[in-house]
């Protein structure tokens, strides 16, 4: 094994030990709030009712717990998914930044170099928005309200989010380059959402969960015997038992 190779490994089990342990860390601190109110305030709220609530926030929520992580791994890699599930904004913030990174430096999304160019993307899209936040919100957010037109915050509000995840769209078809996924992905996004969610809206909130699935299982059904990667050859096995390049750790 090459030494590059023993790095990226070393790389990987290091996050992998520090991303778990961070990530529990964050469970625990996150729950410390709600259990000492519970604990210390006079609520008389029932374990019934808590369960209740769970069950009305798990049955939005859980499909997407389950799906978001399946669907971001092949594109940010093993340590930047610690790091994006930690910071949040996935997919309006750090996904677009990773992927435009991989573009930029022209690496594969899931190989050796797409996935350290992920960490470091998602390292400066946190830096920039916590200086933003620090200038336009804590220094500068009240001052702004005020000289920013109210016409221009409604159209801002009603249009930034579309625009940032449109951009994150063609940015990942460009990227990845997988015609016959892409096509299945606008044609069942269109099908869930111009008629199935209007036919049952109570599949409303499962919309995105849903058309991810059917994505998935159409891309996988037709695959047919066309190679993995649509952009250019596979990576040559090196010699010497060493892995290819770009071939991403087992661990």
């Amino acid at each position: 094994m090459s030494t590059a190779d023993q790095s990226m490994l070393h790389f990987e089990r290091t996050t992998a030990r520090w991303g778990r342990l961070t990530m529990g860390a964050g469970l625990v601190v996150s729950l410390a709030a709600p259990m000492l109110l519970l604990s210390l305030g006079d609520f008389s709220i029932t374990g019934g009712q808590l369960m209740t609530a769970y069950l009305a926030v798990a049955a939005v929520f859980l499909a997407f717990a389950i799906i978001e992580p399946i669907t971001y791994f092949p594109i940010l890699g093993q340590a930047a998914m610690y790091q994006a599930f930690m910071i949040g904004n996935i997919s309006n913030k750090l996904l677009p930044a990773a992927v435009v990174a991989q573009n930029r430096i022209d690496v594969r999304p899931g190989s050796r170099h797409g996935d350290l160019a992920a960490v470091a993307a998602i390292c400066g899209a946190a830096s920039v928005h916590i200086v933003s936040l620090l200038l336009f919100v804590g220094l500068f957010g009240t001052w702004l309200l005020r000289v920013i037109p109210e016409s221009v915050m409604e159209v801002t509000q009603l249009y930034i989010l579309p625009s940032i995840l449109g951009a994150v769209v063609v940015q990942a078809v460009v990227t990845v380059r997988q015609a016959r996924s892409t096509a299945f992905a606008l044609i069942i996004a269109c099908l869930v959402i111009l008629v199935a969610v209007p036919l049952a809206p109570a599949i409303g909130p499962y919309g995105v969960a849903i058309t991810v699935l059917l994505t998935v299982v159409a891309s996988w059904v037709f695959r047919g015997t066309a190679p993995a990667q649509e952009d250019g050859p596979e990576p040559a096995a090196a010699e010497d038992g060493e892995l290819p390049e770009d071939a991403r750790s087992p661990h």
